[in-house]
């Protein structure tokens, strides 16, 4: 699947509430998420842009997927699929 090239940071943080990742802090222009589902905690950081790199949103799509034990395709699908 393709990734939305016009996704910004917020968006990004409240698509991934249904994975249990909430804001633990802002710093700038950078959110950090944390999620403890598995028990282990994973967190991550969003840069509060209005609309993220591709890179960038691919490294987030592929560290969130490796902590769900899921495939990335299939995470992408269920965050941007219509």
């Amino acid at each position: 699947m393709k990734l939305p090239r016009d996704l910004s940071g917020h968006d990004l943080v409240k698509a991934l509430r249904k994975y249990g990742y909430y804001v633990v802090r802002q710093s700038g222009s950078h959110i950090r998420l944390t999620s403890s589902i598995h028990g282990l905690e994973h967190h991550i950081t969003v840069p509060a842009h209005k609309s993220l790199k591709v890179g960038t949103l691919n490294a987030i799509i592929s560290s969130i997927a490796v902590y769900l034990e899921m495939d990335r395709e299939t995470l992408s699908q269920e965050l941007f699929g219509k």
